[in-house]
């Protein structure tokens, strides 16, 4: 029977994409598949898509998200396109303020600023990037600086203005990590939290973070995004093996330190089962499997429902990555479809743009 739900039809579903990279691709050929991923993303109904910033890792081409949303909002007509995020240990304010008026002000009505308080892997990252470990400290007042460059209370720098930021108020989140609900709430801004293996973790910060809320100019209540891997595909089994890729890659760098390219899943399995993979390896592989929801189309209904449920959450941000981009696409459109069945409609604005989806739908993964 077919899983229908009211709090599923009023939710929200959106895209991150990490601009993983692949075993025997190269770099800027995946930059290239993130901005076509986000036509198709646009093209099956999605919010948002957004892009993220690592620097020095094998695994992830993109690292400059304020570049790359600008090609993949110069790519689409109507989905909102954003970060998530900007790192701001690693900038400052001023230029990001800058950048994203910039981008609000090519695309105005459609930028996202997601911005996280993670600085670089290791000690030869951050000192490149001109940041210590204890930067993310930092983060609450270098975002109160960032803001006031958009408002205009610039109190840190009075006499500096952030052209052409000031005066405009695009959506603003905070990524939560440690003490992110908290910022997120003081500031008044939308707050994206994950990592489902850790749900009541996760759910402690939220109520922080609905508790503790300040209206803004940015919010005026509490918005919560629930963001983590979810893989749908005609069986369970095939939606798990979606996951075998990303999975090992998070175990392999808990391990070894390195975050390496996906490989394919059937590779990492045969790794498994020969006796290959390290005990430890073994647990940190586990673990990742088990930090997504996957399944059939009902069985992730069913998943989500709970989620939403517990969570409350207003939108769900959806990170899924593998090796096999067509697979990875067809996870995607089953969960647009499964979203549409409970009610998720196009807004006219998508209506009107229905030349452009036409096109944009027949494009396909290599």
């Amino acid at each position: 029977m077919r899983v229908s739900s009211d709090r599923v039809r009023t939710t929200r579903f959106s895209v991150l994409d990490r601009s993983r990279t692949r075993q025997g691709r190269d770099r800027p050929r995946e930059l290239r598949d993130t901005v076509r991923f986000a036509r198709q993303v646009e093209a099956l109904g999605y919010h948002r898509f957004w892009v993220s910033e690592h620097h020095s890792v094998p695994g992830v081409a993109g690292s400059a998200p304020t570049v790359l949303a600008a090609a993949v909002a110069g790519a689409t007509t109507r989905i909102r396109v954003g970060t998530g995020g900007v790192m701001l240990p690693n900038h400052r304010p001023l230029v990001v303020a800058e950048q994203f008026g910039v981008l609000e002000s090519l695309y105005p009505g459609r930028i996202d600023m997601g911005l996280g308080r993670s600085v670089g892997f290791t000690d030869g990252i951050r000192r490149a990037l001109g940041a210590d470990k204890d930067a993310a400290e930092d983060f609450g007042t270098r975002l109160t600086e960032l803001l006031g460059y958009f408002t205009g209370d610039q109190r840190a720098h009075p006499q500096v203005h952030a052209h052409p930021a000031e005066g405009l108020t695009l959506p603003a989140f905070v990524l939560a990590t440690g003490a992110g609900a908290d910022v997120a709430a003081a500031a008044g801004l939308s707050l994206v939290i994950g990592d489902f293996r850790g749900e009541d973790t996760m759910l402690r910060a939220i109520e922080r973070y609905r508790s503790g809320f300040r209206a803004s100019v940015w919010s005026a209540e509490p918005y919560v995004i629930v963001s983590g891997n979810v893989a749908v595909a005609e069986t369970t089994e095939e939606a798990r093996r979606l996951l075998v890729p990303e999975a090992w890659a998070m175990a392999y760098s808990r391990t070894h330190g390195v975050f390496p390219p996906l490989t394919p899943p059937e590779e990492i399995e045969d790794l498994a089962m020969s006796g290959r993979m390290s005990e430890k390896e073994r647990g940190f592989y586990e673990r990742g499997l088990s930090g997504g929801l996957h399944g059939t189309e009902d069985e992730v209904a069913a998943a989500l429902d709970g989620l939403i449920g517990r969570s409350g959450a207003d939108e769900v941000l959806v990170t899924t990555s593998t090796y096999d981009r067509g697979a990875q696409l067809d996870s995607y459109r089953r969960l647009a479809r499964l979203a549409r069945l409970a009610g998720l409609t196009e807004s006219s604005e998508s209506s009107e743009s229905a030349g452009s989806t036409s096109r944009h739908i027949r494009v396909t993964a290599d």
